[in-house]
């Protein structure tokens, strides 16, 4: 195994294959490492390192490849697995084993289908079990911590094998549940194993969850049980030592419409039998849950944002607030004393730096836009962030931080190429000792990335003119250029019309009236709020009028730049959903990055030749 003194590897999957990156120097840049085989591929689809290390396991799309790493620090492929279809791969809790599954089909000369999870031993790649697994979601089988106990739930049972007897995979020794649908998580606790066995409510009946402590498995003898409503689906996460389980329940929809988002809440169940309601303080969604691994506290990150994030203990009382802010995401290094609460998706990747533990202050914030990934480095000093396809398929990179904010690394990708994951080796519990957290600011370099800009936006056309002329919305005071909206309908206050002779108000006009349609049934008389003609100096200039809609005199480039405007419009319209923490849809998302090219296309139309 590789000395603690060395940095952990980096496996990074792209459209052009597998590969591992290293510093073998303790200190950056991190390279390519000569001594991995590197898989070249244009069909990797997924990637995994054992929790110990020792293993990496990657589907190329023809085959999965599972690799070791030797005592003089080579890796060496020890198997090419037949899985050319793997679409999740995933260890057991000490590497022993490595686990496979693919989309289930059927087709007419094998209406029944076949086997699409199989299990290997990793040593020797050999496989050891197979089963037909319909579920995608949930599909992972569990284990107890010392891989002696493997549990699968097929339909509405779970079915637990003991593995080393003689039997082992061959036949079941017991199992439970039965009727209907659910789901089981295996605590990470030494000893005989405690299991989680949720059973979704039907019409008239609540949801329930119980805890069982192996073999004991009779309904009688769960050692904690909780109820619940209105939960079509629950997330079991269980704390590092496997004796708090915290489960948050959700509905798709919100019976009572009180929110968009749906129904959530949050419980806590202990193995000592207690069981709570997580109450949180702010009305909204649940964006995100996380464990210390001290196990002895959680953090809740929840509410319409700004989000609050709050840290409990295991009675479920609130001990600390981390205050408001734009972020929907938690990350604990893996000791606990620091933890990362962060913005990303369609948020603007503010990061936070927060300490725990008797003192608890943010020590620092970094910017990290257009993050797909973030992963704590498996010493808990440094954290890896990276930009990454189907996500986002421009400006792919990786990048290395330090707690106090620095950056230490940056890889631009390729841009003919497609960067899809990045991943950590890591390794076994006490190989990193914990260091204290220090106040230091550690050095960096600088990005190669450009800042976001955090100017107004402006249109091509405004660009060069007086910042008091133009802004995002407006090219004069109080005048929407908005493409396709009368500013006149959104004058901040309406002038009072006045005979041109006496400059007194109009007969029959009230103060503060603006032009309206007489009962005549006459159109609205012209004043100072219809939409006028901007005259430009330079007769070779695109003339504008009706505020922000530019008319160059050819018809069909007049269009181009009214849909080109319209999309601007609706661009602006997101952004500012995305600025109040509104969630986005993917496609959204696409549009808001078209908005440079928009941009670019529309300059291009206005330019006069």
């Amino acid at each position: 195994m590789a000395s603690a003194e060395e940095f952990p590897a980096l496996a990074i999957r792209s459209n052009v294959g597998v590969e591992l990156w290293k510093t073998l120097k303790k200190e950056f840049p991190y390279v390519p490492y000569e001594k991995f085989p590197r898989d070249v591929s244009k069909n990797c689809r997924t990637l995994q390192f054992s929790p110990c290390g020792r293993f990496l396991a990657w589907g190329n799309g023809g085959k999965v490849q599972l690799c070791r790493l030797t005592i003089s620090g080579d890796w060496e492929v020890i198997a090419s697995l037949p899985r050319p279809k793997a679409f999740y791969l995933k260890f057991s809790p000490r590497g022993k084993y490595l686990m496979t599954w693919e989309i289930f089909s059927t087709n007419k000369d094998n209406p029944e289908g076949s086997p699409n999870l199989f299990v290997y031993a990793t040593e020797t790649g050999d496989e050891v079990f197979s089963a037909v697994q319909k579920k995608q979601v949930e599909w992972e089988p569990g284990w107890s911590s010392d891989e002696s106990i493997f549990a699968l739930m097929l339909g509405g049972e779970v079915f637990f094998y003991e593995v080393n007897l003689p039997d082992g995979f061959k036949s079941s020794t017991k199992k439970l549940g039965g009727g209907r649908n659910g789901c089981i998580s295996m605590a990470p606790n030494v000893g005989q194993p405690f299991l989680a066995f949720y059973v979704p409510g039907t019409k008239g009946s609540p949801s329930m969850c119980k805890i069982y402590q192996y073999p004991s498995l009779n309904p009688a003898q769960a050692v904690s049980s909780k109820s619940f409503f209105q939960a079509d689906k629950v997330e079991m996460m269980w704390n590092k030592r496997g004796t708090g389980l915290l489960l948050l329940t959700s509905m798709e929809v919100d019976q009572s419409n009180a929110s968009y988002y749906g129904k959530q809440a949050l419980h806590f169940m202990s193995t000592k039998g207690e069981s709570f309601a997580v109450q949180l303080s702010k009305e909204g969604p649940i964006h995100a849950v996380a464990w210390s691994p001290k196990s002895t506290e959680f953090i809740a990150m929840y509410g319409f944002m700004p989000s609050k994030a709050t840290l409990f203990n295991l009675k479920c009382d609130a001990i600390f607030e981390f205050g408001e802010n734009s972020r929907n995401s938690i990350y604990f290094n893996d000791f606990g004393n620091l933890v990362l609460l962060a913005g990303f998706g369609n948020l603007r990747g503010n990061v936070e730096v927060w300490q725990l533990g008797k003192e608890r202050k943010c020590i620092s914030t970094l910017q990290a836009p257009d993050s797909t990934q973030l992963e704590w480095n498996p010493n808990g000093e440094v954290f890896m962030t990276a930009t990454t396809a189907p996500r986002l398929r421009q400006s792919n990179c990786f990048k290395i931080w330090h707690y106090s904010g620095a950056l230490l690394h940056e890889t631009m990708w390729p841009p003919e190429q497609e960067l899809l994951e990045v991943r950590w080796q890591k390794y076994n519990s006490g190989v990193f000792k914990e260091k204290p957290v220090s106040s230091e600011k550690v050095v960096g370099i600088q990005s190669a990335q450009p800042q976001a800009s955090t100017q107004v936006y402006r249109p091509p056309a405004a660009r060069g003119l007086p910042m008091k002329t133009f802004d995002l919305y407006s090219d004069n005071v109080g005048k929407s250029t908005i493409p396709g909206l009368n500013p006149a309908k959104h004058d901040g206050k309406k002038k009072q019309r006045r005979d041109p002779k006496t400059q007194k108000p109009r007969p029959g006009q009230q103060k503060g009236d603006g032009a309206r349609k007489n009962h005549g049934g006459e159109g609205i008389t012209p004043d100072d709020s219809a939409p006028k003609v901007v005259t430009q100096k330079d007769e070779g200039e695109p003339k504008r009028s009706n505020g922000n809609r530019i008319i160059t005199g050819d018809a069909q480039k007049d269009r181009k730049i009214q849909r080109i405007q319209k999309k601007l419009y609706d661009i602006a319209k997101l952004r500012e959903k995305q600025t109040n923490g509104e969630t986005l849809k993917d496609t959204q998302v696409d549009k808001i990055n078209s908005e440079e090219s928009l941009i670019k296309e529309l300059h291009s139309l206005t330019i006069v030749a």
